[in-house]
């Protein structure tokens, strides 16, 4: 089973980054605007990085915790994975073309994961696996007109 097969809509967290990077205006392509770890537990890892790093969470969604990123800091999330996946941490890539971007992953020996996968109405995101495997994410903001 591939992570493209657990994923049906993008995180809260993702939804939020997007929106935050949009609002700000600011130009961040080929910058990191997120990250995310999938936790088997993750009411236990939130309170594991609260305590390590003082990190604060909005748990309005209990199964995605989104990382207070006041400080200035990115931002990103906590996420409360199903059984079946393994724990995982991310990052998320904000870019200009997302199939340009994942044709030229694969073509540097990276394999494709998921996507595009439209985000209504703020854009949509990407994820592929680097040539070792990690997993990437990418993402693309429509611009405000």
């Amino acid at each position: 089973m591939t992570f493209g097969s657990w994923v049906s809509t993008p995180p809260r967290g993702l939804l939020e980054a997007a929106d935050e990077v949009t609002r700000s205006g600011c130009d961040m392509l080929n910058s990191v605007v997120h990250f995310e770890i999938g936790a088997q537990d993750s009411t236990k890892i939130r309170a594991f990085y609260t305590s390590l790093f003082g990190w604060t969470f909005d748990t309005t969604d209990p199964s995605y915790g989104v990382m207070d990123d006041s400080d200035g800091g990115i931002g990103g999330g906590i996420m409360q994975i199903r059984e079946d996946m393994p724990p995982y941490v991310t990052i998320y890539v904000a870019v200009d073309d997302l199939s340009a971007t994942l044709t030229r992953a694969e073509e540097l020996g990276g394999a494709r994961v998921l996507g595009p996968t439209p985000i209504p109405p703020i854009g949509e995101f990407a994820l592929f696996n680097d040539p070792e495997g990690h997993l990437i994410g990418l993402l693309h903001l429509n611009r405000p007109q």
